[in-house]
């Protein structure tokens, strides 16, 4: 495996709750909507540049983020993306969407409203992943 570093943009925006087998495991650090990120663990910019086990591994990782995700209360919609326009480094985006939201039906990106978790919402939310993801998925930070 090579020497990861996260990108300071992200470590800045975010808080780690864990690590997942390909990927470092994100909450963007603004409660107004449910917004993780999946970090992987590789020096490669483009999904298509992974080998084909680290891409499987990263749909896996997506597909079991985006099914916690829209379990969450009030979720309706999902949008998983990886736009990197910003941060180059490689990352996924899985965000929980409500019509009742800040901003429906209009993108979160580059918003400027924030709203910081508590200390006690970032616990739950990680308990809440360690007893919904199977075992063994996700080593909580």
């Amino acid at each position: 495996m090579n020497s990861f570093t996260l990108d300071s943009r992200l470590a800045n925006d975010c808080i780690v709750l864990g690590e997942m087998r390909l990927s470092l495991l994100l909450l963007l650090n603004n409660a107004l909507v449910p917004w993780f990120i999946l970090v992987p663990r590789r020096d490669q910019t483009e999904i298509f540049e992974l080998n084909r086990e680290d891409q499987e591994a990263l749909l896996e990782e997506i597909n079991l983020l985006s099914g916690f995700v829209k379990g969450l209360s009030g979720v309706e919609k999902l949008n998983v993306a990886a736009i990197g326009n910003v941060v180059k480094q490689l990352h996924v985006h899985v965000i929980g969407r409500s019509s009742q939201d800040f901003c429906w039906p209009n993108v979160v990106w580059g918003r400027s409203e924030k709203t910081p978790y508590l200390a006690e919402e970032i616990r739950s939310i990680q308990e809440s992943l360690r007893t919904t993801l199977p075992e063994g998925t996700l080593r909580l930070t």
